[in-house]
């Protein structure tokens, strides 16, 4: 049986308190979606299954209290651990939505036909992702990167799952 990805979906933070509870950094759209899956995959120097106890919004995040950790000291050995699901744990999504890791290595062409190059990562920004496309070796206009911003039906005009391409409207030589 073949093992699903791993996604990482958010960080153990700082210990808080003395009772085992830890401060949780979420990655989610929602931060607090992330206590809805379950067990988490702590990844640091080991990989460690753990359920959530409990959990709570404190100020303005979020802490949790993890099965079998009890004191300030066992906490403390999780600090700095990635939270991991495996993806197919990640919900469906409509045709015309995307995760991130399935728009990175997609290749990028433009309206007119002409090969950006290839989705290196996503920059989340105030108003809009944008795409960090890694220009070709051979880009004709000496373009080593180009920042395209994620708007569908403005600049993107189709993403194409199946043949991994992302079709732009943007300027070549931009």
């Amino acid at each position: 049986m073949q093992q699903s990805e791993q996604i990482v979906v958010g960080r153990i933070g700082a210990v808080y308190g003395v009772k085992g509870w830890l401060k949780v950094q979420s990655f989610t759209d929602d931060p607090e979606s992330i206590f809805e899956y379950s067990p988490w995959l702590l990844s640091q120097k080991t990989e460690r299954e753990m359920k959530v106890v409990e959990w709570r919004r404190h100020n303005n995040g979020l802490i949790a209290r993890l099965e079998g950790i009890s004191d300030r000291d066992e906490a403390a050995r999780l600090t700095g651990a990635d939270i991991c699901i495996t993806a197919d744990e990640l919900p469906a999504l409509a045709d015309d939505e995307f995760y991130w890791r399935d728009l990175i290595g997609m290749r990028v062409v433009n309206t007119n036909g002409y090969d950006m190059g290839v989705v290196e990562q996503i920059m989340p920004t105030a108003s809009n992702d944008v795409l960090v496309v890694k220009a070709n070796s051979n880009d004709g206009f000496g373009k080593s990167e180009r920042l395209i911003p994620f708007i569908q039906s403005e600049y993107v005009t189709a993403v194409d799952k199946e043949a991994k391409q992302i079709q732009v409207e943007w300027p070549s030589d931009f």
